[in-house]
């Protein structure tokens, strides 16, 4: 669809700024929206968070500008693939994931039953969030380092006990994640359980972006092709089809247990093809290269070091 428009954060000479995206061009916020529209979050922003706060009408502005402005996007655009992206969301208020949420993913590690309902763990923010073009080191006290393609879901409207036939339409965007993981504490299984904190939560373990599509171009969430290469190897090849819960039950789950806000994000679980899963099993090292891409919401590329 030539009228499709993403958002981004770029590193400038400026500092980080919000970017419009249009086939491989980007240009900044402020040539895209009025003034007006500016004065509404006191000029641009760094991040998307303040979009995202008043997320209808930024979506209704843009979706309205975005397409006139193709002329000025071949013209005057940057080239997107030249770029250092941030993530998305500086701090977001939650990263909410979600575990054994594939039905391949159950079937290859193997998990022994199906969850009856989503099963589901908070990633801090603050520390783990990297824009695509990060690195990310191995942790010094891990050796087991997994990768986890997965659809993040950015919430666009606070709610509570929304139930799934409305779920959708709280959905500001989606974007590519990259849930990292420790495996090393799965292996040993220590009797009192996972630890979530060495499992998920190491600096850098939570690659997102470079895009956040918003849902007006995303139909169906749970038609999306997903995949992911390690040095140019396919490792992961799925469809968010395979999903246990689908992006609004989850949404309808998560939200009778807590009040969500525009900004949160919700990771959705990874399908087949984790390092884990395969015989022998596959972990990453310094030098290798991700690339992850779910349809549409372009390439999230992580260097590990």
């Amino acid at each position: 669809m030539s009228d499709v428009f993403r958002l981004a954060v770029v590193r400038t000479d400026a500092g980080d700024e919000v970017m419009v995206e249009r086939a491989g061009k980007l240009l900044p916020l402020s040539d895209v929206v009025g003034a007006d529209a500016l004065d509404t979050i006191a000029g641009p922003p760094e991040d998307l968070a303040p979009l995202l706060s008043n997320w209808r009408a930024w979506d209704s502005w843009l979706a309205e500008a975005a397409p006139d402005l193709g002329p000025k996007f071949d013209e005057t655009g940057l080239d997107a693939g030249g770029q250092q992206f941030r993530p998305p969301l500086s701090a977001p208020g939650k990263i909410l994931c979600i575990g054994a949420n594939y039905h391949d993913h159950i079937a290859e590690m193997p998990i022994p039953m199906t969850p009856s309902y989503p099963y589901s763990f908070l990633k801090p923010a603050n520390n783990t969030l990297r824009g695509s073009g990060d690195s990310v080191s191995v942790p010094r006290i891990a050796k087991m380092i997994d990768w986890e393609a997965e659809l993040a879901v950015i919430i666009g409207a606070e709610c509570r006990d929304v139930p799934a036939r409305d779920a959708l339409s709280m959905v500001a965007g989606y974007a590519n994640f990259n849930d990292l993981s420790a495996r090393d504490w799965l292996e040993n299984r220590p009797a009192i359980g996972v630890d979530w904190i060495q499992h998920k939560a190491f600096d850098g373990f939570a690659p997102m972006g470079p895009y956040l599509t918003p849902a007006r171009f995303v139909p169906d969430p749970q038609d999306l092709p997903v995949r992911l290469s390690v040095n140019g190897a396919v490792k992961q090849e799925s469809n968010t089809g395979q999903m246990v819960f689908g992006v609004a039950a989850i949404i309808e789950h998560l939200s009778a247990i807590m009040t969500l806000y525009p900004g949160d994000v919700i990771a959705t679980g990874t399908p087949a093809g984790v390092g884990h899963g395969r015989n022998p099993p596959e972990f990453l090292k310094p030098g290798d290269e991700v690339r992850m891409e779910i349809a549409g919401l372009g390439e999230l590329v992580t260097g590990i070091v």
